[in-house]
Order: C-alpha cells, then structure tokens, then sequence
C-alpha cells in the first residue's frame, strides 16, 4: 500500500456524520480496495459545539473550511454541505489546489455545473456525484460510462422520495395531500419548509444532472419545465384509479422524434399500473432508462437518506482515490452533442381530461369537435349522467403538449361544459 490519502469533509449533518462512520467502520476493506488507506484529515462544520449523529474526535472539526480544502496534506474534499454558496467556491478553491472532488449537491450542478467542470478539467482534476442523485442507486455512472457505447431515447423516473411518497399514502389510504405531507414530515422525509419537494424543484436539478449526462448535452434546472404535487386532490387520485391509473411525480428526459432537441420536464402524470414505475412505493426512489441497444433498463431503491446517500458519496471516494493512485482521471463532462433544448410545448405526451357538461344530446360530438380541430385524437371516452349534467372522461392520443393545452383551452370555452374538472398529463406505453 501506498501513504494514507487525506480527506477533507465539508458538512456533517445528516449524509456528512455517515460519511464518517462509513469511513471509521469500513477503514480496513476500504484500504484494501483502494490500495492506500483512507484518512480523515478534516471536517469543516459550523458550530464545532453541536451535537452530532456519530463522534468525531474534536481535533478534526473546524470552522475555517476554506483553509481546511487548500491544505497541502488532503487529496480529496467531499462536499456535502449543499446550496450553492458557499459549496461553488470552496469547490473551486479545492479544485485550484490539486484536489479532487465528490459531491452530492445536486442544487450546484443543475445551476452552474459548467463552471464546476471547467474547474476539474483546467486543474485536472476529478468530479465525482453520483450521491446528487437518487441517492444510493448507481445511476450517474452506469449513464456516464456502462452506457457510454450505446444512445439513450429517454429516461424516465422517480426522483424524489418526499412526493413519492405522499403520492402513494393517497393512493393507498385515500389521504388528502394535507394529511399525506403531514404524515410524510412526522417520519422525517419531508422537510419542515417541503417546497423544494413539493414543487418539483428537487426532481428539476435532478433531471437536469440526468439530461445532461444522457444525452451529452449541458442542462440546466432553468431548462427544466417544472410542476409540483400541490394541487393534486384525492378525487384526482380516485379518478386516476378508477382507469388503472396512480399518480406518481415524474421527471422526464426525452429525445425528440427526429433527434435534434431534447425535452426535460418534471410534473405529476398518469401511469398505467401495469408500467414497473407504478409499483415504486412509499420514499423509494426509481429510474427507467430506455436506449437503442440496451432497451429498457430500470434502476431501483432508496434515494434520499444518511446512510443511503452517505453509500454513493463512499463509491465516489473510492474511485477518486484509485485514480490519484494510479495518476489518472475519470471521465469529464460529455457535452459534444449540443443538442437544443426544446419547450415545453414541444414535448409529445397525452392528458387525461375530466369535463363537467350538459347532459344532452350532441355533446360528445361537439367535445370530440374541439379535439379533432387542435389535431387531437381521442383515445378513451368514459360518460356518467348525474341528473341534468353528465361527466366526460377522456384520455388523448400522443400528440405536443401545445396542441393538448390549446385544446383545453378551448373545451373552457364552450357553452356545453360547466368546468374543467381535473386535467392531468398521462405516460407510459400501456394501455389502461
């Protein structure tokens, strides 16, 4: 073995303090997979007096982390602090002494990820995240490498255990949204302020690190068309139900038809139960992969959590040190396609479309007028009489997001429809 290769550790909260454990508990097979010992060379903390999920000797804690990354004695910094200040600087000011990185920080590199890769390469050095998302699922890496050879069509997930799993109390117990987020904070996996989850903005700067590494090309969380769970009702959840439908928080990236643009989107969406990513319960985590060779792939288990995150974040420190060992990098940032991010309007999906109406005669065929005018064809219709009023239930045909909203648009607008009761997007190749 060679000496001991140092670490410096930014954050020891709830990923930070199992990072630690993790390197305490594994120390000898570490070394022994590495090929050096693995050693803790700092932790750079905010309050050095706070108490923490595992001990850590107080001679290692610090509150100076811009000193602690630029020792000349540490090889790789870890950061897990999140945000992006100050994580983007100290990265960079670790990157610029020689060192390498992992991190798990997702909100980073779906905003500025282009100026943290340009770093690693000017000072050649490594990046590692496969911790920013989905925990720890190997995912990043079997995109960015297993799947180097072959071309992804789309990739389509769960990536958010927080919605996921209030998705899944409504759908099981019939809670209301209220109920399932309350539920969801008392067991620790929604935040106590959840709207980073709840609005999608987590699965965003997820989706973005996805489309990025899926198809070579640079994404950021403000390409990303973005729609959180707030509004879903538990009669939205009946409803999807009662056509074999469960609502799940999707984020979608997606080749267009002629393969010149590429569509990234997270937002709530019917999926047939018969799809594998309806069975993905309570704060799961799970991500279908479909390509040209390897066809369709999917990737399954926790992903958020201490210990599930802390498991990605040791993967990466791994692989880090076994490349400094053997003086070389892993893979940089792959964005030679350049491909053109498209709106959302361009994306092709289908909708489900519940209509209160007059219950009268004529008045399918006038709907069905609306779709057809829009170059919408209707897949499904279901009909309920409920005394003078009836209730129209229709599933489209794929076609642009922009042709399904400029149709309901215009069903809002008849005289014949009282309201457009639940609109709600539908995906997956199953028939209901």
């Amino acid at each position: 073995m060679t000496k001991p290769l140092k670490i410096a550790l930014l954050g020891c909260g709830v990923v930070g303090s199992q990072v630690v454990r993790l390197l305490r508990e594994q120390e000898g097979d570490l070394a022994a997979r590495v090929g050096a010992p693995l050693e803790l060379a700092g932790v750079a903390v905010r309050k050095i007096g706070r108490k923490r999920d595992t001990e850590i000797d107080p001679e290692l804690l610090t509150t100076d982390a811009e000193s602690l990354v630029t020792r000349d004695d540490v090889d790789i910094v870890v950061e897990v602090i999140g945000g992006i200040e100050p994580a983007r600087s100290l990265i960079l000011s670790a990157m610029a002494s020689g060192k390498s990185v992992v991190t798990a920080n997702k909100a980073l590199l779906a905003e500025d990820g282009a100026t943290i890769h340009r770093a690693a390469r000017e000072n050649n050095a490594d990046l590692y995240f496969e911790a920013s998302v989905a925990g720890a699922i190997p995912l990043l890496r079997p995109l960015r490498e297993s799947m180097a050879g072959d071309r992804v069509q789309r990739v389509l997930g769960i990536v958010n255990g927080t919605t996921n799993y209030i998705l899944d109390k409504m759908d099981s117990t019939g809670a209301s949204f209220t109920d399932a987020l309350e539920e969801a904070q008392a067991l620790g996996y929604a935040e106590a302020d959840p709207t980073a989850d709840v609005e999608g903005f987590d699965a965003a700067a997820k989706a973005a690190i996805l489309a990025g590494i899926a198809f070579h090309t640079r994404v950021t969380a403000a390409d990303v068309y973005r729609e959180g769970i707030t509004e879903i009702t538990a009669a939205d959840v009946a409803s999807a139900e009662a056509m074999g439908y469960v609502i799940k928080l999707l984020a979608i990236c997606a080749r267009s038809d002629d393969g010149g643009s590429v569509g990234v989107r997270v937002h709530p969406a019917m999926i047939p139960r018969s799809h594998p990513l309806a069975g993905v319960r309570e704060a799961y985590n799970a991500v279908f992969v479909e390509a040209e060779s390897a066809g369709r792939l999917m990737f399954y288990g926790a992903g958020a959590g201490g210990a599930p995150t802390a498991s990605a974040v040791l993967g990466d420190i791994v692989a880090v040190a076994r490349n400094r060992i053997a003086n070389t990098r892993g893979p940089e940032e792959s964005t030679y396609a350049d491909l053109r991010v498209h709106p959302m309007g361009d994306s092709i999906t289908r909708c489900h479309v519940s209509l209160d109406v007059a219950d009268k005669p004529g008045v399918l065929a006038r709907v069905a007028e609306i779709f057809a005018k829009h170059d919408v064809s209707i897949q499904t219709v279901r009909q309920e009489g409920r005394g003078d009023d009836a209730q129209l239930v229709i599933v489209s045909h794929r076609a642009t997001d922009a042709a399904l909203q400029a149709t309901i648009g215009s069903l809002r607008e008849m005289d014949i429809v009282r309201a457009v009761a639940g609109v709600m997007r539908v995906e997956g190749d199953e028939a209901p």
